[in-house]
């Protein structure tokens, strides 16, 4: 009996941290910087939640930031493709099939978040970037499922 309750109480421990492992949280700044530079999920998450926390104080219009989801071989043309939509489309182009995952653009202290499907990104080299204008060179990061 012993045996059985030591390993109900070690496996309700393991429940939190596995449902953990597919919630990342993500910071940027008013100094055009992520906090992180690689975000990685475990291949068993079926879905991911990223949740960016604008931690600068800087209004939307002069410092926003998203956090979008692309190939790498693709994330620079979306980046540059978005300059030209503008902010109303959070600086994306519209129904771009290449962009894989997005939030919408924050100001200083506010937060957004994006779940998606992980489906067919394992093993994927994929980088995540704002697409705010001029940001994605210095905004950006490896995403990587498995």
């Amino acid at each position: 009996m012993k045996k059985a309750i030591t390993l109900l109480f070690l496996s309700s421990l393991a429940a939190p941290a596995l449902a953990d492992e597919c919630a990342l949280v993500i910071e940027g700044n008013d100094a055009m910087q992520f906090n992180l530079k690689e975000m990685s999920v475990p291949a068993t998450c079926k879905e991911v939640t990223i949740t960016l926390n604008h931690t600068g104080k800087l209004p939307v219009a002069n410092m926003g930031h998203n956090w979008v989801l692309a190939s790498t071989a693709d994330y620079q043309a979306v980046a540059t493709a978005g300059m030209s939509a503008g902010a109303d489309h959070d600086y994306l182009p519209k129904d771009d099939a290449r962009i894989l995952a997005h939030t919408k653009l924050v100001g200083g202290g506010e937060s957004t978040s994006v779940t998606f499907k992980t489906e067919g990104l394992a093993g994927k080299d994929l980088t995540f970037f704002c697409s705010f204008p001029g940001h994605f060179a210095m905004m950006k990061g490896a995403f990587k499922v498995g």
